[in-house]
């Protein structure tokens, strides 16, 4: 091939790699545009590879020649790729307002802070005011206060988490009702809800676990009173106004006459059976001399009751732990409940 007519060649090789390049519209036609001229098998490449075989005296001129070519056609592919690029982010930054939008995960409330929100609730209507009270208590307010002898079980090592300098974990909310006995003076109409601790766990108990305590304290305050405000609470929370409840008689050392609040379900095989709900009973005079109440004035009555539990009835849950294992799927489901 003569250089007057490799000239012209590669003019036209060089025109034609400009329009190309400036009419490509993506990345990958531009890179095929690329393995065209400059490829193995372009026709530059394979000029640049006939060079050993040139004059030598025509051979320096041709190589420039052949080298200019080859930079001009990457100086336009290197223009044009920035180009896309910076189309194609532009692309990515606009949206499209009238698309909708993407729905965002949503959060929840645990279902056992459903369950307590809602008995609080329920208990503020009845005219309840809502306390709370620290979790690390002292063995008097937790104990002696509350009519428990030194000989208690509930006091061993092997019941309560004890602490230093006879601090504890509290095993109950009551402590918080006789802080506020301390304080106040009666009536007194209270709920204490909270976090409790005592070493047990299985599928019905964990070592932490939530209370609500309440407690009334009035004139001429009777067991009628008593059973009048539990039924009402057990018929509203769980949406049932023939809900069958017993009282049976038990003990506490912080009440006299104590009792246990049974109400009836229907077990997975559909037989009806009675599950013990709760603890209540008339407040013992003890407990009220010890806050420097008259017992021959006043008179109340005090009732626990577990939240877990309320809430394993409500929602149909036979496995305690599983409110604490912190699996999405199991809590998902609540979401709405």
């Amino acid at each position: 091939m003569s250089g007057d007519s490799q000239k012209q060649d590669l003019s036209k090789v060089l025109e034609e790699a400009e329009k190309l390049i400036k009419d490509t519209k993506n990345l990958s036609d531009l890179d095929k545009i690329r393995v065209q001229f400059l490829g193995k098998k372009s026709l530059i490449m394979g000029l640049m590879k006939t060079l050993s075989s040139v004059e030598i005296e025509k051979r320096a001129a041709q190589g420039e020649q052949l080298n200019n070519i080859k930079e001009k056609i990457n100086f336009l592919l290197s223009s044009k790729k920035s180009e896309l690029n910076k189309n194609s982010n532009k692309d990515k930054d606009q949206f499209d307002v009238t698309m909708p939008g993407k729905a965002s995960a949503i959060g929840s409330l645990h279902p056992i802070t459903k369950t307590m929100n809602y008995a609080i609730q329920i208990f503020e209507s009845l005219k309840f005011e809502c306390v709370e009270g620290p979790e690390i208590e002292d063995e008097f307010h937790n104990f002696t206060a509350l009519n428990i002898p030194d000989y208690h079980p509930a006091r061993a090592m092997h019941d309560t988490f004890y602490l230093e300098n006879s601090f504890l974990l509290r095993t109950h909310t009551s402590s918080v009702q006789v802080r506020v006995m301390d304080e106040k003076e009666p009536p007194i109409r209270i709920i204490a809800p909270g976090k409790v601790y005592r070493k047990d766990s299985d599928i019905t108990h964990t070592p932490m676990f939530h209370q609500i305590e309440g407690l009334y304290i009035d004139k001429k305050v009777s067991f009628s009173n008593l059973k009048g405000i539990i039924s009402v609470f057990l018929k509203i929370f769980f949406e049932k106004d023939d809900l069958k409840i017993r009282f049976r008689p038990s003990y506490f050392p912080f009440t006299e006459p104590s009792a246990e609040v049974d109400i009836e379900y229907l077990d997975s095989k559909g037989n009806k059976q009675w599950l013990e709900i709760l603890g209540c009973g008339m407040v013992h005079p003890n407990v009220l001399e010890m806050a420097n109440i008259n017992p021959d004035d006043y008179s109340g009555y005090a009732f626990g009751l577990g939240v877990e539990r309320l809430a394993m009835l409500k929602l149909g849950i036979t496995d305690l732990r599983l409110f604490y294992e912190n699996d999405l799927r199991f809590l998902k489901q609540f979401q709405r409940t």
